[in-house]
């Protein structure tokens, strides 16, 4: 083992082989005494007696200074093929953006912009003009904002609204969703005193009529987008529950979560409610989400009267939560698909929601068709129907018909499969069902079938 030992090189005779790196020095050198030590660690393990000679120890310190260089170096956020079936994957960035999203992004971000200038007069701007007139036009309301997140809308509107005062909501909406977001956390945290009324499964409009006191700020309404309550149930109508506010000079909130802005009764789909819907009821504010079923970045929109989001925008809080350029760029050319004909042309969310279950199986025989077959055999690949969801609280009771490759692993268990599948070039991310592996093909673009035929075809 000594002798082992002994044939590795030392720190400044690897380092001196590493090169067109293209690091700093230091950094190179600390990775290859990294390197060799977890080689010393692996030889006091038993490891490596096939080493001879000083040549062969050479190599293996190098081969592990540049795997680690690669590791550490490498880009973090890789391109994923989704095949999943659900369409906002918050793990997988939720909404894809449509090509005329990423073309303006181009546009933008190589260079100077005008996000905050007014080319005209030369004065400083605002950079929520980018948006402003197309929200305004797509919802009906008076006056939008753009934020980073919903969450962030949901606070900043709180906070404006009704900071130190009571803010009225009903028991039934009192929501949490994905990645521990808590309404009554962020009512908290937002500087507001949650006031809650009716009961789990019913609240009546006496239920709000009798918690209205002089320290009421805000009565919130909240979309349970994300699950749905069966049975013996009430809720108010907004429109009601805004005349009872607005009799009272209260402004009403109204949290939509998902934010569809175009009936998706059109494409066969069921109704969720709109933000234009909202805003006709006499809502005061309404937040949304940006990255959802809007399809644009992620972002949050705050869309609503004038005169509330006036005040929403002088809040000192707007600057800690507002967005950068690539956020508006991305977001301006989404919403003017929103004035097009066929939206679902362009729109990829939308085209994803809508596409026939035909277009679907084309994607499979696709790739089948250009498999291998003993590629085929070895996993036994076959076309399943399987149910994509929409994903990120849209629609959550409602599955989406699709079809599905199904390998079933031949040598060991689908997990390890499934990893095989997301460590590769291209990763792609399926799910397991029957101790098999489904890719679902609802979720998986044109663009990707080469790369899943490539990935498949270079499974172990």
């Amino acid at each position: 083992m000594n002798n082992l030992f002994k044939l590795l090189p030392s720190v400044d005779a690897l380092l001196a082989s590493v090169a067109g790196e293209h690091l700093k020095r230091d950094v190179v050198r600390e990775r290859c005494r990294m390197a060799l030590e977890v080689i010393r660690k692996e030889i006091a393990a038993g490891q490596h007696a096939q080493l001879v000679d000083r040549e062969q120890a050479f190599a293996l310190a190098l081969q592990r200074v540049h795997e680690r260089l690669r590791a550490d170096f490498a880009p973090s956020l890789r391109p994923v093929i989704n095949a999943t079936g659900i369409i906002l994957h918050t793990g997988l960035g939720r909404a894809p953006l449509s090509g005329a999203a990423t073309d303006n992004l181009n546009r933008v971000m190589h260079g100077y912009s005008c996000v905050e200038l007014d080319l005209e007069t030369g004065k400083r701007g605002e950079r929520t003009d980018h948006v402003r007139r197309l929200l305004c036009e797509l919802t009906g309301a008076e006056n939008a904002l753009l934020v980073n997140n919903n969450a962030a809308a949901v606070f900043l509107a709180l906070n404006t609204l009704a900071f130190g005062r009571e803010a009225i909501i009903s028991r039934g909406q009192l929501i949490e969703i994905g990645g521990s977001f808590r309404l009554p956390e962020v009512m908290q945290k937002s500087g507001v005193i949650m006031r809650e009324v009716g009961t789990t499964n019913k609240t009546k409009l006496a239920d709000y009529e009798n918690a209205i006191n002089d320290n009421t700020g805000v009565i919130v309404v909240a979309h349970t987008s994300n699950y749905r309550v069966l049975g013996f149930t009430a809720e108010v109508e907004l429109q009601a529950l805004c005349d009872l506010a607005h009799a009272r000079n209260i402004p009403v909130l109204h949290d939509l979560g998902a934010g569809v802005i175009v009936d998706l009764r059109q494409f066969g789909l069921p109704y969720e409610p709109l933000v234009q819907d909202s805003v006709a009821a006499g809502a005061d504010v309404i937040t949304f989400s940006g990255d959802k079923v809007l399809g644009g970045p992620q972002s949050g929109l705050i869309v609503g009267k004038r005169d509330w989001l006036d005040k929403i925008h002088k809040n000192p809080i707007m600057r800690a939560v507002r967005c950068d350029k690539l956020i508006y760029a991305a977001m301006e050319a989404t919403l003017k698909i929103f004035f097009k004909n066929n939206v679902t042309a362009e729109h990829a969310v939308l085209r994803m929601m809508t596409e026939p279950v035909g277009q679907v199986r084309k994607r499979a025989e696709a790739i089948l068709s250009d498999l291998p077959g003993e590629v085929i055999d070895k996993f036994r690949i076959e076309i399943r129907d399987s149910e994509g969801q929409f994903g990120s609280g849209a629609l959550p009771l409602e599955r989406l018909p699709g079809l599905a490759l199904v390998l079933t692993p031949p040598r060991y268990d689908a997990e390890s499969l499934a990893r095989q599948l997301r460590t590769g070039d291209p990763p792609i991310v399926g799910y397991i069902q029957d101790d098999k592996v489904w890719l679902d093909m609802r979720t998986v673009r044109d663009e990707d079938v080469r790369g899943v035929v490539k990935r498949l075809d270079s499974l172990d």
